[in-house]
């Protein structure tokens, strides 16, 4: 089994801890590497390493940054079928999601090569008589990222890395334990191919009680975290008490609204695909469809018909449409809760939990699986699953569905399937949902627009992604300037009253 080590100053250092954490094939359930949980002082290495770093990086001028981040682009696209196959052997999504996983880093380093449009400042002239004043945004220094198994590609090296290194910032990777691969081998591409300066970059993997070093340290300037609401609460207290700027991406219980006037078929096409795409494990599954009672009966028919055919299988096999769980633990933990909501009065109209593919017997599956009826107050129709499970709650009409899907206390996405023009437009003003859709089952936005989840779903003030991410990244440093006539002898003076007078 590979052993790996941790990245600084750009280059790998072996890990004096103790404690290592198995990197499995989530498809076999074998361990494939070691990833070492750092101890504190080399945690702190990783600081003070993007420390020195961003002295000079963030002197570089806009254009030899953009020039180093289309390039970049390019590296990843020249590594794309590589990236994804490791991708789909940690994390068990099928190698067309994990594709989407690497292109979806490929999409925001894009966005970044414009960064000398998107990071512009403002300017006047004439504020005042004789007084020119301009704003400019600055970079921050070290930024810090704490990142999630589901998505080891994207997250990292596309909601992070892009916007704050191209506006001059350095970074600190705390790699997900369970998928840290993909990462590590993005992070090795980006100097020996991207040819980017030691430093820019580090990546470490460790317990939460390291990575709490990055919340307190005076040098990290912003924390950049996805993962559950618990631990994004406690991230954005500690780490704002310690100054940081924090953008905390958290849980997620996305709700669709399908109308009875509907492009049912459509409907249930973009259902199966959100809600069972990467095992459904991700923010913007659509793990809760609130039907109308009148098409109840056949929607869930049909949902069923279409989730039974999907093909399960090898995560890097191509014909698989859906594969494994990342791990025998995330396993467990959907399979309890399809218990829990069968105990709470749900009904099974599909259960997934002894589905075993051939072959693959050690691999960490569970089929599709639909709990209709579901109630409110019941807990499987408001905590997050992250897990191939679909909740049904039968509604009368677009009122009471609208209120079932805001009584949620996440807000990450929302989705109504219409042909009503009318219910569309008050859907759009009224749901809590931060990213909405219209007829639309994953309603992500691409990289020129926020990634803006509400409520106990987000936690901060600029959202990633967008003019939000630019903007958090950077600072503004506003300047005022005068200029004395070389031919007055006149020495002015400027105080309060000299500058009311002015004005």
């Amino acid at each position: 089994m590979e052993q790996k080590g941790y990245h600084i100053d750009g280059e790998w250092r072996v890990s004096r801890t103790e404690n290592w954490q198995v990197v499995t094939d989530a498809s076999t359930g074998e361990g494939i590497a070691k990833v070492p949980c750092c101890t504190r002082e080399e945690v702190l290495q990783a600081i003070a390493a993007a420390d020195r770093a961003f002295v000079s990086w963030s002197r570089l001028s806009l254009s030899k940054r953009t020039q180093k981040m289309f390039h970049w682009r390019n590296v990843l696209l020249a590594h794309l079928e590589e990236l994804s196959l490791l991708c789909a052997r940690e994390s068990g999504k099928n190698i067309n999601e994990a594709r989407g996983d690497v292109l979806k880093a490929v999409e925001p380093a894009e966005f970044a090569c414009g960064i000398p449009f998107a990071s512009q400042g403002v300017s006047s002239l004439q504020v005042t008589t004789g007084f020119d004043t301009a704003s400019y945004r600055v970079p921050l220094g070290v930024v810090a990222g704490i990142c999630p198994f589901n998505f080891p590609a994207m997250i990292p090296w596309g909601w992070i890395v892009p916007l704050a290194v191209a506006t001059g910032n350095t970074v600190v990777l705390k790699a997900s334990s369970q998928t840290p691969l993909t990462s590590m081998r993005m992070l090795e591409l980006f100097y020996t191919e991207g040819g980017f300066p030691k430093g820019v970059v580090n990546l470490v993997t460790s317990s939460r009680g390291e990575a709490e070093l990055l919340l307190t340290d005076p040098r990290v300037k912003a924390v950049t975290f996805v993962g559950s609401t618990e631990v994004g609460k406690h991230i954005y207290s500690v780490a704002a008490a310690h100054g940081k700027r924090v953008q905390a991406q958290c849980e997620a219980k996305n709700h669709a609204l399908v109308l009875a006037d509907c492009d049912l078929e459509s409907a249930v096409n973009a259902i199966v695909n959100s809600t069972y795409g990467c095992a459904g494990m991700r923010c913007m599954a659509l793990p809760v469809v609130v039907v109308q009672e009148t098409i109840a009966d056949d929607f869930v028919a049909r949902l069923k018909k279409k989730a039974e055919a999907l093909r399960m299988g090898c995560s890097y096999e191509p014909e698989t449409q859906l594969g494994p769980l990342v791990s025998e633990r995330q396993k467990r933990f959907v399979c309890d809760w399809i218990e829990k909501g069968i105990e709470e009065g749900a009904v099974p109209v599909l259960d997934g939990r002894n589905r075993v593919v051939e072959g693959f017997e050690g691999g960490f599956f569970v089929g599709p699986t639909i709990l209709d009826h579901v109630k409110p107050g019941m807990a499987v129709g408001e905590r997050e699953i992250f897990g191939p499970v679909t909740v049904i709650k039968r509604v009368k009409d677009f009122e009471e569905g609208l209120r079932v899907m805001n009584a949620n206390p996440y807000a990450n996405g929302s989705v109504i399937f219409t042909q009503n023009g009318s219910y569309a437009r008050e859907f759009e003003m009224r749901t809590d949902g931060g990213m909405v859709g219209i007829n639309v089952g994953i309603p992500v936005p691409t990289a020129c627009f926020p990634f803006s989840g509400n409520k106990d779903s987000f936690f901060g003030d600029q959202h990633v992604l967008g003019l939000d991410g630019v903007r958090f990244y950077t600072r503004a440093k506003t300047v005022t300037r005068h200029w004395y006539d070389e031919h007055s002898c006149q020495k002015a003076v400027d105080t309060w009253e000299g500058t009311v007078e002015r004005i």
